[in-house]
């Protein structure tokens, strides 16, 4: 982790060369990127046998909706103890994903407070939407810097948000408390005057 005196965010560019540096991990339905947490995709999200099978108690939706999103929702979990939450998130450059940084690091930071809780964050493949909340989460939560936070993940699973989402990681490149997650949701309003 960098000292916030001598850090340097780099451009979406470089964090982009990040993906396609170094050796990677091949790409899977589901991984654990962090204790608690998995990222996964539409298949994995449909199998409720299967998360039940990794002791998921929560799933957060990040490709909830009607076009090239998953069909789930709260209904689709009824007959099981898993609590969900959806977002509807377009996987284009444009999109304000940013909105939903916050409640989706709330979301995964409340789940966790609970022993023995697992988190699903999926989208249609699990490597952009999801990965991007997921990176947002451990920059805020766990003070990682957008580089360490993108290489923690990337050694765990496959991702590649897309070049917007990044965009809009870097803006904010450490949140060293949860005080700051105020200020990020306030920093979050400007973000549609890139």
């Amino acid at each position: 982790m960098h000292s916030n005196s001598d850090y340097i965010t780099p451009g979406t560019l470089d964090l982009e060369q990040l993906f396609w540096s170094g050796p990677g991990v091949q790409y899977t339905h589901v991984n654990q990127v962090w204790p608690g947490i998995y990222i996964g995709d539409e298949k994995t999200a449909l199998e409720r046998p299967g998360l039940r099978d990794l002791g998921i108690t929560h799933v957060l939706n990040a490709a909830e909706g009607k076009w090239n999103n998953v069909l789930t929702g709260a209904d689709y979990y009824s007959d099981t103890n898993i609590q969900y939450y959806g977002i509807e998130a377009d996987d284009k450059p444009t999109f304000n994903i940013s909105q939903f940084f916050h409640p989706a690091a709330q979301f995964i930071h409340e789940a966790l407070s609970q022993p023995h809780n697992n988190v699903l964050v999926h989208c249609v493949m699990g490597r952009s939407r999801s990965a991007t909340l997921v990176l947002a989460y451990l920059m805020m939560e766990h003070s990682l810097s957008v580089v360490d936070a993108i290489e923690h993940v990337r050694q765990r699973r496959c991702i590649l948000p897309n070049h917007g989402f990044l965009k809009q990681l870097r803006l904010s490149p450490q949140l060293p408390n949860k005080y700051s997650l105020c200020f990020f949701k306030f920093c979050t309003i400007k973000l549609l005057c890139f």
